[in-house]
């Protein structure tokens, strides 16, 4: 696999939790940059027995509602 993708969201607490597409990977944080290691950190996790992605892909969806 060349790279795996997360779709981020940030929670209503200011938090993030990422889900992986395509494998059952799913982690959160309180910030970006714990968020980020908290990722890297999965991965390495559930590829422990086989090759990891290449590159890994924080995808941020940021649902606004103006009114």
């Amino acid at each position: 696999m060349k790279e795996l993708v997360f779709d981020v969201t940030q929670e209503a607490d200011g938090g993030y939790v990422a889900e992986a597409l395509g494998e059952s990977i799913i982690t959160e944080a309180d910030t970006w940059e714990k968020l980020r290691a908290n990722v890297r950190e999965a991965v390495q996790a559930f590829y422990f027995d086989q090759p990891a992605p290449r590159s890994i892909r924080l995808h941020l969806v940021r649902d606004e509602v103006l009114v």
